[in-house]
């Protein structure tokens, strides 16, 4: 895939190179990570900004949070550097707004992780990447795939409009999910995946089996699916063992292993469904996703279930979980499809 980004230059060179002060679009841990980056690659900020409605005297990281109205009396014209992630309307309808305006780039900061998609990343995985691109079922999931990679790359959120498809399609051309599905959620959150998976069965299905490693999310779990027939609910998460590891806690989807957390029960998918015939599964991990297909490789030789998988975690998920897949099964069927979202989160693997 190297001629992707032979003729374009890399985010962190634009910013770089930047002749407009540079300004931080939200906060958090996104905007955490936008810092890090912007200290190794040696990149000022001239300030923070936050959507009008956001905006309540707060600072961030040593800067008072403005509007872009007041940035743009103070600072002129500037770079606006996109820190944040949403698949509210709303929201992307306002970050389009302001890069309408502006210039508006998205430094690529990993959702898992600390490794960033630079020159040196594509020097590394440039072979896994043509490989995987060569794996992928139709012309669409290749678009998608290259306009993934190039906004990976590049910064461009325009990249993206292109290539959103609605779950709809996907679901309905791909998975054709039907009546007697045996279904795995790994990662359910508050049980949304399952009230999807129930939308498009039409309420139908042999057996649900459903993993949370979060308590505070497994609750809401247990309060949405807990009195539903066939469905077995467990306070796991997915691994490659049978383990306990330490999770950081959080509430939200963002429940994810990390250092000094708190002590959860991971386990291997083949060990918990040795005698299911599972025909359906769902994995959205939080950056355990290749963990969590290693420990399902026997169920996937055994079933040979449909496969819906987050591809967005770390920037390597894109590529090396169908290198991963096609080696367990060549005869995978493997489509990539990016749904509504800025960033490029929601890109998902599916998988026949």
């Amino acid at each position: 895939m190297e001629q992707l980004f032979q003729t374009e230059q890399n985010v962190w060179r634009q910013l770089k190179a930047c002749k407009q002060p540079v300004v931080l679009y939200g906060m958090g841990d996104g905007a955490d990570k936008v810092l890090a980056a912007f200290a190794r690659f040696g990149i000022p900020v001239a300030g923070v900004m936050a959507s009008d409605g956001f905006v309540r005297g707060q600072s961030f990281r040593g800067f008072m949070v403005k509007k872009e109205s007041d940035l743009a009396q103070e600072l002129g014209s500037f770079t606006v550097a996109l820190c944040f992630a949403s698949q509210l309307p709303e929201v992307m309808d306002a970050v389009k707004a302001v890069a309408a305006r502006r210039r508006l780039l998205v430094p690529p900061v990993p959702v898992c992780g600390d490794v960033l998609f630079d020159d040196d990343f594509i020097a590394r995985y440039a072979g896994d990447m043509q490989a995987a691109y060569h794996l992928l079922a139709d012309a669409w999931s290749r678009q998608v795939y290259r306009s993934v990679l190039r906004f990976y790359y590049t910064g461009d959120i325009a990249l993206l409009d292109g290539v959103t498809t609605d779950k709809d399609e996907a679901f309905a051309h791909i998975l054709r999910l039907g009546a007697g599905e045996v279904y795995a959620d790994v990662g359910a959150y508050d049980g949304d995946t399952v009230a999807e998976f129930l939308h498009y069965t039409g309420g139908s299905y042999r057996a649900i089996i459903a993993l949370e490693p979060n308590a505070k999310n497994f609750a809401k779990l247990q309060a949405h699916c807990g009195n539903m027939p066939r469905t077995v609910l467990r306070q796991l998460g997915a691994w490659d063992s049978n383990t306990t590891l330490p999770f950081n806690n959080k509430a939200g989807r963002n429940s994810a292993v990390a250092a000094g957390g708190v002590a959860t029960r991971v386990a291997t998918l083949d060990s918990l469904l040795c005698d299911t015939d599972v025909t359906y599964i769902k994995a959205d991990v939080e950056g355990a996703d290749i963990q969590a297909l290693r420990g399902m490789r026997q169920t996937l030789q055994r079933c040979r279930p449909k496969l819906n998988f987050a591809a967005y975690h770390r920037f390597e998920d894109v590529f090396r979980l169908p290198l991963r897949i096609h080696a367990y099964d060549p005869a995978y069927q493997i489509y990539l499809r990016h749904h509504p979202y800025i960033l490029a989160w929601d890109t998902n693997l599916y998988c026949v």
